[in-house]
């Protein structure tokens, strides 16, 4: 794997702390130029400032990822200062954790608009330049909350599950332009985290293990339609997989089938990760095919 990174520029967004913050120093630190995008300026500011005293590149650039505007403004800024943009890390996120219960859908919304919309938004700002330049590496931040679940979240698993629907369609379509599109699923000790893990896991969760990760992705032989798994130094994969099924019909019956082969159906056993979302039509169609 091509590793070199001198002279790539990257986008970051919530990078004026927690874990966009260990992104931001991380890639600077392998002689990334890092923007950093932050809904807070000040914040923006001590990490580019943070960033410059150790010897890297840095510009701070305010905004919300829902600001479309902004948005816009930022990467034409990037553009015009460094000439090209390489990476963008959709890292900014919030919470607005509630059972689903008590949950408003202005708390649902709110929270699909920045994780989901926002990483839209600003993926949408660099795609052309990435196709022009015929180079691009994209990485979405997910979650195992959106993955498998987690009580009180499902306007956060929600929009993290949606990204990683994102990712596959972006990588299919950004491919033939060297545009490669990943998810990061992190564990860390954020504010987003506080309160909910001790002191020593809150210790061997520090964000600055989580952003290594990173490397493998945005590297210019770097995988495109990954779920990498990473915290506490520990990096893993997760993947959408499709069983082999059964063939039950369409006869009066084949709900019933359904019930009576259950075990069968989900038998995971040969199970294989779709190369395209067509996949599964294909094997539909084939099996009826074969049974006609």
């Amino acid at each position: 794997m091509t590793l070199a990174l001198e002279g790539r520029t990257a986008i970051i967004t919530g990078a004026g702390g927690g874990l966009g913050r260990a992104h931001a120093l991380y890639l600077a630190g392998r002689g990334v130029r890092v923007a950093v995008n932050d809904v807070s300026a000040d914040a923006a500011e001590r990490v580019a400032h943070e960033i410059a005293a150790h010897g890297g590149t840095a510009t701070a650039v305010a905004g919300s990822v829902t600001d479309e505007a902004a948005v816009g403004a930022m990467v034409e800024a990037v553009l015009a200062a460094w000439g090209r943009v390489d990476i963008l890390v959709n890292n900014a996120g919030i919470l607005r954790d509630k059972s689903f219960a008590k949950m408003t859908i202005a708390d649902f919304r709110t929270v699909v608009d920045v994780h989901l919309i926002g990483a839209a938004i600003c993926t949408k700002a660099v795609w052309e330049a990435m196709r022009a330049q015929r180079f691009g590496r994209i990485v979405m931040t997910t979650s195992s909350s959106g993955l498998y679940g987690n009580f009180g979240q499902a306007n956060y698993g929600a929009a993290k599950m949606a990204l990683v629907g994102l990712m596959q369609t972006l990588a299919i379509e950004g491919e033939k332009y060297d545009i490669r599109v990943n998810c990061l699923a992190p564990t860390a000790a954020t504010q987003m985290t506080e309160g909910v893990l001790d002191a020593e896991s809150l210790t061997m969760l520090a964000p600055d293990r989580v952003s290594p990760a990173l490397l493998a992705l945005v590297a210019d032989d770097a995988p495109t339609r990954m779920v990498v798994c990473a915290g506490a130094g520990h990096v893993a994969t997760a993947n959408v997989t499709l069983t082999h099924g059964r063939y039950v019909g369409h006869a009066a019956d084949a709900g019933e089938q359904v019930v009576s082969r259950w075990s069968e159906i989900v038998d995971r056993s040969g199970e294989i990760v779709p190369g395209y979302g067509f996949v599964q039509a294909e094997r539909e169609v084939a099996a009826a095919r074969a049974d006609a």
